[in-house]
Order: structure tokens, then sequence, then C-alpha cells
């Protein structure tokens, strides 16, 4: 190992940790994005900027059936546009999907951070929960963060609270949290949440 680091050039050792970039499939372009993603990425270089935007297609794309690239895509993009808090956003939310909540937890928080946006708190949450620690969950719950989350990210939330309690054993206090009127009746035919 000592030879090999006295053959090798200053930095190589270093270079050798850095992620390898996925192929992004043919006529992926970037510009498949929501608009708004695509407003946060101009805060890059426009080169980087495209870059990202094919990794972040790229992932969407092969989610379902390939979940193990469509992470390296993700990951990749947050490495290259890493103060891009939809970058830093999306890349936790393909790791939540994957069930990897460290990642996600980091990343979300992280995004959140660079945002101020809230919305996130209830997959936050539910990665604690993931991460066998219902007792943050709660606390993220109970933070001031929370108290001025929107109708859709409140309910999510009441529903990962829902099961902290459980996990903890608490499954009275569980069955009482979910007994508000939104998971309780449909509005004009319709459930308010999934």
């Amino acid at each position: 190992h000592r030879e090999d680091q006295r053959n090798a050039r200053p930095g190589q050792e270093a270079r050798s940790d850095r992620p390898i970039e996925p192929r992004v499939p043919e006529g992926i372009t970037g510009r498949e994005l929501d608009k708004d993603v695509l407003a946060e990425l101009r805060g890059l270089s426009k080169e980087t900027a495209e870059r990202v935007g094919r990794h972040m297609v790229a992932a969407q794309l092969l989610e379902e059936s390939d979940n193990e690239t469509a992470q390296a895509h993700a990951r990749f993009a947050a490495r290259l546009g890493g103060r891009v808090g939809a970058v830093r956003e999306f890349h936790g939310v393909i790791a939540y999907r994957a069930a990897d909540f460290r990642t996600a937890s980091r990343e979300l928080r992280t995004s959140m951070r660079i945002t101020g946006r809230t919305d996130v708190l209830p997959m936050i949450a539910d990665s604690e929960r993931g991460l066998g620690r219902p007792e943050r969950a709660l606390d993220i719950a109970s933070s001031e963060d929370a108290s001025g989350l929107g109708v859709d990210a409140a309910i999510e939330l009441i529903i990962v609270v829902a099961g902290a309690y459980a996990d903890t054993g608490d499954i009275e206090t569980a069955l009482r949290t979910l007994e508000i009127p939104a998971l309780r009746h449909k509005v004009d035919g319709r459930w308010q949440v999934r």
C-alpha cells in the first residue's frame, strides 16, 4: 500500500474517491424538469445546470425500473448542484423512496436550510422513524417549523406522528391521533389525503 502511494501522483488517491458519473440515457436534455426546479438551477453555470438536470431526469425515469442507478444519478446531481435546495430535496426524496433514511434525512434537512421550505418535514420525521428514532419524529412534529405547515403536509405529518406513537408501543395514542376529519370524511366525493 505504501509503495502504491509513493508511485501515485499527488492528489491521485483523492480523485479515486470521486463518484463515477452514471451514463445518462439518450434523449434526456434536463429541460423536462418542472419550471420551478429549472429556475433554481439557474444559480449554477449553464453547463452544470444542464448536467444536473439531465441526471435528475434520468433518476426520475429509472426510479421504478432500476432504483440503484436512479439513486446514483440523484447522488451525482447533488454532488454537482449541492448548493441548490431543489437538487438536495430531489436527492432526499429519491433516497426516502428507496428507504435510505439516513441519506434522506440529511438531504431533506439540508434542502430545508437552503430553501426555508418546511413541506419536507413529514419525510424527515418519517425518516427518523425509519432509523428507529420515533421520539425524534415526535420532536419534529412539535417543532416551530411544523406549526407553519400547509394542510396537505400537516396531514402527512399527523400520519407519521401516529406511526411514531405506534412505534413506541402507544397504540391508543396512535389511533386517537388519526381521528381527524380530514382522515374520516371525503370532500366532493374524494379523500383529502392519499
